[in-house]
């Protein structure tokens, strides 16, 4: 990771209310993990705790809810897709962001699918971490370059897959217009802000309509989302 000016790292990065993102870091390597969390600071981001392995990163992660979790794959103690999937189940609203030196298929699907909102590999520079950190923290899906297209791709692929046979399944809940006009976007891969800019409102809005149709819908993350929209062909509309 490249470093910064410190001249150039005042920005301020903000979160609900007005408050600083806050954000925590876990890698195993102490080094990579302090200098990570010394640019985010830099950065204007309000980094609240760090950890070193799996077990640890869920406990402290509970204990001080950050918005956004800055997660490593390969941790002692407990893999970084099940600290993912833990936390992610555990926390409403928590955001996470991978930050890894694999750029196996395997491991960004695993992670994705483990409720992961982004990829970056650690070849990232500081800017571009700086600049994922943030658009993770709104709920935009970040990808290091060609990544994305691999996980739309696993979306797809699940989505062809034939759904288990349920007895006696309930009625779908009825979506507003808004609501699966949304849907439809994020089926087809955009990001918050463009589907803001698409139907002129603000980009909370967009957050909002999302969690209210994860709500009906019963889902649990973006990936569960897109693939319900998919399977019902709203993203070829």
């Amino acid at each position: 990771m490249s470093t910064r000016n410190a001249a150039n790292t005042a920005q301020d990065e903000q979160g609900a209310g007005g408050r600083p993102i806050r954000v925590m870091v876990v890698d195993d390597h102490p080094m990579w993990r302090d200098a990570v969390a010394r640019d985010l600071t830099e950065s204007g981001f309000d980094v609240v705790a760090t950890a070193g392995d799996g077990p640890g990163a869920v406990r402290r992660a509970g204990a001080v809810g950050p918005d956004v979790l800055v997660l490593d794959l390969n941790l002692p103690g407990m893999p970084g897709a099940r600290v993912c999937k833990e936390l992610v189940g555990a926390l409403p609203g928590l955001r996470v962001l991978v930050l890894s030196a694999s750029g196996e298929h395997a491991d960004v699907l695993e992670a994705v699918k483990s409720g992961a909102t982004g990829y970056l590999l650690k070849s990232a520079s500081t800017r571009e971490l700086v600049e994922a950190v943030r658009s993770t923290a709104a709920g935009d899906p970040v990808f290091t370059p060609g990544l994305a297209g691999l996980v739309l791709g696993e979306y797809r692929r699940l989505a062809s897959d034939p759904a288990p046979a349920a007895s006696n399944e309930p009625k779908a809940p009825q979506l507003t217009e808004r609501e699966t006009e949304v849907l439809r976007l994020v089926a087809k891969g955009l990001s918050y802000k463009q589907i803001a800019e698409r139907l002129v409102i603000s980009h909370r809005t967009v957050q909002n309509h999302v969690q209210n149709t994860l709500g009906k819908l019963q889902l649990h993350n973006r990936v569960e989302l897109v693939r319900y929209a998919i399977e019902r062909g709203l993203d070829d509309v």
